[in-house]
This record gives C-alpha cells, sequence and structure tokens, in this order.
C-alpha cells in the first residue's frame, strides 16, 4: 500500500503535464466579440419566435364559448438585449421589455350569437433569460452543453372589433390570461432549440480533424472546456499537423504555451512554434521534401551552372560521359524547425544535394555531395479565415559533406543558386510567378526543398483556422514575442511570454482580432 502511494506521489506531475498539455492554437473572444455573436444569437432567436407553435385555446365561461386557433407571430420587437461572460463555463443572454405581436382565428359563441374572425394580440413586457453552458464534447469540439431559461409576460391584451366588441373585451379576460400562460411556456423550449440545435449545428462547421491535402491533415480539437472569465472565452485547441497515413501518431510538444494577455480587441488568435514544426514533421514523414530529378526534368539555367561548375571533376573522372544526363537527389535531411523572435518568423531548413551524371548502360558518375543550410523569413498573415504563409529566402549556404577543400570550390556556387532561388523559386512558392514549362519544372524542386508548411497548390488557399462558417476576419497587425529559454519556468510574467502577434478586424463585419505566434527565444539570440 505505501509502495503504491510513493508511485502515485511519482505520477502526479507527470500526470498534471499530461492532462494541461500546451495548446498549439489558441482563440480569445473578448466582451467585445459578443457583440457580434450576440446579433448571430438575436437572428437564431427571432427565426424561432416567429415560428413559435401555441396550442388551440378553447374553453367555456357560462353562456360564453371560445376556441381561439391558428396563432401566428406578426412581428417582434427585441430592443434590449444582452451576452455576457459568466464564469466558469457559460454565456447568459437577457432579453428585456420586448414585445410579440400576435394574430389568431377566433371562435366565439354567446347565447345566440355566434362569431368567426381574427383577433390581433400584443404581448408586452417580455422578458428572457437564458444561460448556456459550454463544454468540450467527446471528439474535442466546442458545444453548448446544457441550457437554462426564464420566460415571463409582463402583460397582453387583445382588440377585438365587430358589433360585439363590447363583450367581447368584458369577457376577453379568459382568452388574453390563457394566451399569455401558453405563451410564456412557448418561448423557453423554442429558444433551447435554437440553442441546442441551431447554433450547435453552427458549432458544427468549426473544423475539427480534417485533411489539409492528399499527404497531411490537421487536429483542432479542444484541448480542454473553455475558460471564461468575466471579460474573456479562451479555447486551448491541440493544432498539431499529421501524416495521414499515421493518423494516431501524435509529435509532443515542447512549445511554450501561447499567452493572451490583451482584452482590447474582439478576437485574438495566437499559435506556438509547434503548430508550424507539426506542419513541417508532417510533410517530413510523407517523403514529399525529398525528391529526384533527371534529363530533361533538371531546369535548364541550373544544369548549365552545374555543368560549367563541374567541367573539370567531369574530365578527371571519366571524359566519356561529358554529355550524360545530369541527376539530382535533392532530399531534406531533418524535420526543418519553426524559430519565433521579436524580429520576426523564420524556419531552417537542412538537406543535401547529390549531383551525378548518369550515362545510359553505365553506373552513374557522382560529381558531388553537397549539404545546404537555408533560412527563410515567413510573413503570416490571415484572410478570410485562412491562414497563409508568404517565405522569402533570407540564408543560403552550400559546402562539402567530403571535404574542406572541395567546399572552397563550391563557394563560387552559392551566389549564382542563391540568385536562381529568390528569383525563379521563392515566387512559385508564394503563388505569384506566371505558369510555364520552366517553372513547371522548377516547381518540383521548390517544394522539396522550401515549401515546408503547405503544398503548391495551397499556397494561396492557406489553412482555415478553427472558426465557423460565416466568420471572416481582415484587417491585420503582426506583432512578435518569444520566450527566453532560461525564463520557460520563470512565473514573472514581465519576463516570461514574447511572442508574434497578428491584429485584424472583421468577423463577416468589422472586427478587431490579434492573430499570436509564441517560441522560444534562445541565449545570445
Amino acid at each position: 500500500m505505501a509502495a503504491g502511494s510513493r508511485l502515485l506521489l511519482l505520477l502526479l506531475p507527470w500526470l498534471a503535464a499530461a492532462s494541461h498539455s500546451p495548446p498549439g492554437c489558441k482563440i480569445r473572444i473578448t466582451s467585445k466579440g459578443l457583440d457580434l455573436v450576440k446579433h448571430e444569437g438575436l437572428r437564431f432567436v427571432e427565426q424561432e419566435l416567429e415560428n413559435i407553435t401555441v396550442s388551440d385555446l378553447h374553453g367555456k365561461e357560462g353562456q360564453f364559448h371560445y376556441n381561439i386557433s391558428q396563432v401566428k407571430v406578426m412581428d417582434l420587437q427585441l430592443p434590449f438585449s444582452n451576452l455576457h461572460f459568466q464564469p466558469q463555463q457559460h454565456l447568459a443572454f437577457n432579453i428585456n421589455n420586448a414585445s410579440i405581436s400576435l394574430r389568431f382565428r377566433r371562435q366565439l359563441l354567446y347565447w345566440f350569437f355566434y362569431d368567426i374572425g381574427s383577433i390581433n394580440a400584443s404581448a408586452d413586457g417580455v422578458h428572457i433569460h437564458t444561460v448556456l453552458q459550454l463544454a468540450k464534447d467527446e471528439v474535442g469540439r466546442l458545444k453548448i452543453s446544457n441550457m437554462s431559461c426564464n420566460a415571463s409576460i409582463a402583460r397582453m391584451h387583445a382588440g377585438f372589433s365587430g358589433t360585439l366588441r363590447k363583450v367581447y373585451e368584458f369577457l376577453s379576460t379568459f382568452i388574453v390570461t390563457g394566451m399569455r400562460f401558453l405563451l410564456s411556456q412557448q418561448i423557453c423550449p423554442s429558444l433551447e432549440h435554437a440553442s441546442l440545435v441551431l447554433l450547435n449545428s453552427l458549432l458544427d462547421t468549426v473544423p475539427v480533424r480534417n485533411y489539409v491535402d492528399e499527404h497531411i491533415g490537421i487536429d483542432y480539437s479542444l484541448l480542454r472546456d473553455p475558460a471564461v472569465s468575466p471579460e474573456t472565452l479562451d479555447l486551448d485547441f491541440k493544432g498539431m499537423f499529421f501524416y495521414r497515413a499515421r493518423e494516431d501518431q501524435e509529435l509532443e510538444n515542447h512549445a511554450v504555451e501561447p499567452v493572451i494577455k490583451e482584452t482590447e480587441r474582439m478576437v485574438y488568435v495566437a499559435f506556438s512554434e509547434y503548430f508550424f514544426d507539426s506542419a513541417m514533421h508532417a510533410y517530413f514523414q510523407a517523403g514529399v521534401l525529398a525528391i529526384e530529378l533527371e534529363g530533361e526534368k533538371v531546369p535548364k539555367d541550373l544544369e548549365v551552372l552545374l555543368r560549367a561548375t563541374f567541367f573539370g571533376t567531369i574530365f578527371m573522372l571519366n571524359p566519356a560521359v561529358v554529355d550524360a544526363p545530369l541527376r539530382l537527389v535533392l532530399q531534406v535531411s531533418a524535420p526543418p524547425r519553426c524559430v519565433i523572435k521579436p524580429s520576426g518568423t523564420s524556419i531552417s531548413v537542412s538537406a543535401f544535394l547529390n549531383i551525378s551524371l548518369v550515362p545510359a548502360d553505365r553506373p552513374a558518375v557522382q560529381l558531388s555531395s553537397m549539404a545546404m543550410e537555408s533560412k527563410l523569413s515567413a510573413k503570416v498573415y490571415l484572410q478570410g479565415k485562412a491562414l497563409r504563409v508568404q517565405l522569402d529566402l533570407r540564408r543560403f549556404r552550400i559546402y562539402s559533406k567530403q571535404s574542406a577543400l572541395e567546399s572552397l570550390a563550391l563557394f563560387s556556387l552559392q551566389a549564382p543558386l542563391k540568385t536562381l532561388l529568390q528569383l525563379t523559386i521563392m515566387p512559385i512558392i508564394n503563388g505569384r510567378h506566371p505558369d510555364c514549362l520552366c517553372m513547371a519544372r522548377l516547381e518540383a524542386v521548390t517544394w522539396g526543398l522550401l515549401h515546408l508548411l503547405l503544398p503548391a497548390e495551397r499556397t494561396k488557399k492557406g489553412v482555415q483556422i478553427p472558426l465557423p462558417e460565416g466568420m471572416d476576419f481582415t484587417r491585420e497587425v503582426v506583432t512578435n514575442h518569444a520566450v527566453r529559454e532560461q525564463d520557460k519556468d520563470n512565473s514573472s510574467p514581465s519576463s516570461r511570454h514574447r511572442h508574434c502577434v497578428l491584429a485584424a478586424a472583421g468577423i463577416a463585419s468589422p472586427v478587431p482580432i490579434l492573430l499570436s505566434f509564441t517560441g522560444i527565444s534562445h541565449s545570445g539570440s
């Protein structure tokens, strides 16, 4: 028993860490952002109340017989409404002093007088108080898990016309009282349908686990129930890309948790380095960061450059193969890494390139095996609700894996290769270069080496962030933040977090949003 207790104590820190794994993506909705949500909520409420179903009302008071049927809502006035956060996991939605105009069919019998017609009625001082509980469901989707509702009608009156108007007004107390009771009993069931069915169907449009392309997918499942404070709603998403052939395999998250402290804008979205690293790791697993080009598939400009560089080597090895086709084998040697600093976001790529001649019916003649290191700056922005990346080549270095002397010989090749990458390949990555045969060939090389986050056809489309359909962002602003590695465990809020932030305005209408990226700033950087 004592041994079991000690084992449990040893496991507690691990269990605590596992239960609070850091998210790769974090979204914060502030109280200002609820204004748009309130408008969407009012639209659902109006739809449900306009289609409210009230049972027929019939009865008898002395010689007065009445039957009320075909109740129809003619007009809604919802002048005062409020939507606010209510800790721990709730949203409170209140409608005050609303009015509902009705029309229904009357059948009245008083002694020998029988009357059929319609009645216009109005319910005033309608007060509705609802509380929605938000939670994570079994697949990690945000859901409205429960709802409580209370509705009341302060007063109701009906207008009568005709020769028996005075009699109707005297006896209308029975009708109005019954109608007010029936109407108040139907408001909450209608709102329950609006929240638990319609709003949940809207939340169903949020991507949870879907495919990005034929190689990878992304997991946006919630890690835990939403955290609600009086001013904010925070959602922690897994934010992990995965290789489709190994969907159950997970990349361990060692990145810093994204931190959002601001509340001035309506929506904030934050990503850690783990989000981007998992994408590049998934593509590396899929094997799309390796490619072999031979013969006519080698870009002509690159072929001329390489033959001129290795002209002496070819004659030293075997002059008979000087006109043999070139073969380039390009392979990224490790998953590229994303680094986020206050100065910006960058991606580091390490690869090797084997260059050889492949004469017909003869063994290949290797000319060189060189290592390539490049660093790309990444501009991340939102368009609609698609996260897009624009890459720019900043550093490029090649060197020999065989000898320092050969590295010196390759030095003259470095500047032309970098220029070739900047002028031809980088525009393809960012989706700006016109289509042509030469560019189509270069494109194959491009995605093997440099397109680390999205395949070529996805550059313009981007990756959707976890928001419902109909919610789009515009006018973004970017800043960068990071965490000093030695301060990861520092509890001081002033020194702990620095992250890259993208702010925008608009969710189907002008709404401020902030997009944030968090990383570790290594010592000396």
